[in-house]
């Protein structure tokens, strides 16, 4: 026996996980906490990070798909109402009269064929008719919109990303040297067919910088904590130190101190009007763990260290 129609509604829409469920998340959570979760999950389950993987892009495409209704207030809200599903899919609703007329295909106002009579003459209303129906029959597809987690280090040197959709298809995105976390990307004629002679929407593709513990963006500078040993700080010398486009070898003038910054001239994001920020290194002098002898010895022979109190010297 075929199981009704209610039955079978049902059961497709218990397949389909909430997108609160997805993000781990509650339905009463704030829209900070659903973009923390989002960005935690996608930076664990990225394909660039997982490569070949299924299971982990499954997963990526339902955290996308499950992000996307949950970051549109309107879709949010909407699904929350129960109007429509997981997906963003038109749950059944209440039928009225014009729904009924709309499922006759013989009702003389199933399409715009039974205003026929409206488009006729040369009056103004007739006009305003005829451009509508043109405009419907004409119509541009939809704009769509999608998000896109990078590394930080794209987002300053720029490169090409496979944006995978929730269908399973794939947008290739040039993603801009400079691009700040938040920013839209527009690919033109990427969005929805449209109708008739209307041509495609554009794809709007928001940019989400997954955040690096190295580097911290202010601007056009990059700050950067660089660890140093106490005889490079004492004794100077030439250290390596990671930026966003690879290592670079930096001098470390004698006598330096935790707090010492250094600047790289050139090796931060690019600024709008040319030419690059820079990147700005904190030095933070690191001992080596487990007592040294030869460094106990020393400092307890050191009368100008036992004098020396660092509280009193910041404090005037």
């Amino acid at each position: 026996m075929a199981r009704p129609r209610r039955l079978d509604a049902q059961l497709s829409e218990r397949a389909l996980k909430s997108p609160y469920e997805v993000l781990g998340v509650p339905p009463t959570a704030s829209v900070s906490a659903i973009q923390s979760a989002y960005r935690t999950l996608a930076k664990k389950l990225h394909p660039d990070l997982n490569p070949g993987d299924k299971t982990a892009e499954e997963r990526f495409k339902e955290v996308a798909a499950a992000y996307d209704l949950l970051s549109d207030a309107e879709k949010r809200k909407r699904f929350d109402n129960g109007e429509i599903d997981a997906s963003g899919a038109e749950k059944p609703q209440q039928r009225y009269y014009r729904d009924y007329a709309s499922a006759d295909q013989n009702h003389p106002y199933a399409d715009t064929s039974g205003f026929g009579d409206f488009a006729e003459g040369d009056d103004p209303f007739a006009e305003l008719f005829r451009r509508s129906q043109r405009s419907r029959a004409n119509r541009r597809g939809d704009d769509l919109h999608y998000r896109l987690a990078i590394d930080f280090s794209d987002s300053i040197a720029g490169a090409s990303k496979r944006l995978t959709l929730p269908d399973g298809g794939t947008l290739e995105v040039k993603i801009p040297a400079g691009l700040v976390d938040g920013q839209t990307i527009r690919l033109r004629g990427k969005g929805a067919p449209g109708i008739g002679e209307g041509g495609p929407g554009d794809a709007l593709i928001q940019i989400d910088v997954l955040p690096d513990p190295r580097f911290t963006r202010d601007g056009d500078d990059i700050l950067l904590e660089l660890p140093v040993s106490l005889s490079e700080a004492v004794l100077g010398g030439k250290v390596r130190v990671p930026t966003p486009t690879g290592d670079v070898t930096m001098s470390v003038p004698k006598g330096s101190n935790t707090g010492t910054t250094l600047r790289l001239k050139g090796k931060g994001a690019p600024r709008r009007g040319g030419g690059h920020g820079d990147e700005l290194v904190r030095l933070k002098i690191v001992l080596p763990r487990g007592e040294d002898p030869e460094l106990t010895a020393f400092v307890s022979g050191w009368p100008k260290g036992k004098q020396f109190n660092p509280r009193e010297e910041n404090a005037s």
